[in-house]
């Protein structure tokens, strides 16, 4: 496993607090609630309070463009944070959740121009996907918010907000 994480060179100052929807999917829970405890957990050390009520969750990952790019339109989010888990199996199912996720968030936030990190772990083993979201600074989902936040400062200092 790399142990490369990027350090933020941003200036993570914002005018108003952003307010982010995090989507979570059901499908293999025992990794993506690990996910979403160690976003809502990076969250808190940066300072930025989530509302329980913008914790949603979704059936599967491959249900989480859509979602996401609802939320996104509502205007009421700053960035929309999508944590999900698909471990090959036996078939290509594998391969076209995986895509269908990549390329749909992708689409999601360029078509909204709302920042939609992609906190979806792709694995060949269950404890692959098991070691991407234990509590501790691997863990995708803490990697997944911090992109999205960074993301924000950053196109907000593009705007001249």
């Amino acid at each position: 496993m790399s142990t490369n994480i990027p350090s933020t060179t941003v200036d993570l100052t914002f005018a108003h607090p952003p307010r982010l929807a995090i989507v979570v999917s059901r499908f293999n829970e025992n990794v993506t609630h690990g996910l979403r405890d160690g976003a809502l957990a990076w969250l808190r050390e940066h300072d930025i309070a989530m509302r329980d009520d913008d914790v949603m969750y979704a059936p599967g990952a491959y249900e989480l463009p859509l979602l996401a790019q609802t939320l996104a339109k509502t205007g009421r989010y700053d960035g929309v944070v999508c944590l999900g888990c698909v471990i090959k199996g036996e078939t290509a199912h594998f391969e076209f959740i995986s895509l269908g996720a990549a390329v749909g968030l992708m689409q999601a936030s360029l078509s909204t121009e709302v920042p939609v990190a992609f906190g979806v772990v792709t694995t060949y083993t269950d404890q692959q996907a098991i070691v991407r979201s234990r509590d501790d600074v691997h863990n995708k989902g803490r990697e997944a918010v911090a992109a999205c936040v960074e993301s924000l400062a950053l196109i907000q200092k593009i705007r001249g907000c």
